[in-house]
């Protein structure tokens, strides 16, 4: 492509540049960036405040032009608790799981893809969908299951089967990478979710993964792991409702009952009223008792 000053120059390489190095951006956090960058090039002081959401749009937008053949490009998404739009330098088409395998071992890799199986299965049930995992679950998932190692015995070896797993002190340290890292964010509370940068970048892996629902599964009225808004159409794994001003879902127009929660808040713990309130629906209360339940660590297993 030809070099032209108006499309793509030093200040554009520069605000390319600051995406590389942060995991995401909102506006305010570009404002005084764009504003460095163009003070530099432009030389001639400017200020965040002088800087709009129609000069950052412009930026991106030259960005994903010459981007987009390396298959990168910069989205974004609300993040659904505070509902500020979040900007990230996402890869389009490879999948994000070979990706961390660059920078990851195996072994942490398959101990991520349990963490996510825990996430969008173990603990994402009609009756609680949580869609969330405290540290201690977390860590207890550092080894292959006894299943797991017999699939792998059996020549079925998947992702989260793999390998011999992490030591507890390994599998924690594993969790702030991904926070610093940017896929993983950890709540007051203690429970770790995707982050909305991972939202972006998984979204296609994780519908195809755990969405798998075949007829059978139609016909009984199942419906699938990863849900998405009827309006925005981003994937759901908080409280939909929180920053809306109309409680009634967008598309069947049903209003919510101001019981029934996603996220973290669906858990028993957080939540003992709807819990109480949908006692005779779904999984049995074993199931419940297993979402719940925080058995202390082995000490001997934090050794190096």
């Amino acid at each position: 492509m030809p070099e032209n000053d108006d499309q793509w120059n030093d200040g554009h390489r520069a605000f390319l540049q600051a995406f590389m190095a942060r995991s995401t951006l909102t506006l305010e956090e570009v404002k005084p960036l764009l504003a460095a960058i163009l003070t530099a090039y432009e030389r001639k002081e400017t200020l965040p405040e002088d800087i709009t959401e129609a000069d950052f749009n412009s930026y991106i937008s030259a960005a994903n032009t010459r981007i987009s053949p390396f298959d990168l490009e910069i989205r974004s998404t609300f993040h659904q608790m505070n509902r500020t739009r979040n900007y990230a330098l996402i890869n389009s088409t490879s999948d994000p799981i070979i990706q961390l395998a660059t920078v990851h071992t195996a072994e942490e890799i398959s101990f991520l893809k349990r963490v996510l199986d825990a996430m969008f299965e173990t603990y994402n049930t009609p009756r609680h969908e949580i869609m969330a995992i405290t540290s201690m679950q977390a860590v207890r998932l550092n080894k292959p299951s006894e299943t797991d190692r017999r699939e792998t015995q059996n020549g079925t070896e998947t992702q989260g089967s793999a390998g011999q797993g992490l030591k507890m002190a390994e599998a924690e340290r594993m969790l702030k990478t991904l926070i610093e890292e940017g896929w993983f964010e950890k709540s007051k509370k203690g429970y770790y979710s995707l982050s909305p940068r991972a939202l972006m970048e998984l979204r296609g892996w994780l519908i195809e993964t755990y969405n798998d629902t075949d007829e059978e599964d139609e016909e009984e009225g199942r419906l699938p792991r990863i849900k998405q808004c009827a309006a925005c159409k981003e994937i759901v794994t908080m409280n939909f409702f929180r920053m809306q001003r109309s409680r009634d879902c967008p598309l069947c127009k049903t209003a919510w009952s101001g019981q029934d929660f996603v996220g973290e808040r669906a858990a028993p713990n957080t939540n003992k009223q709807g819990s109480r309130r949908r006692s005779g629906e779904g999984l049995n209360a074993n199931t419940s008792q297993v979402m719940t339940d925080e058995p202390s660590l082995i000490e001997d297993e934090h050794d190096e």
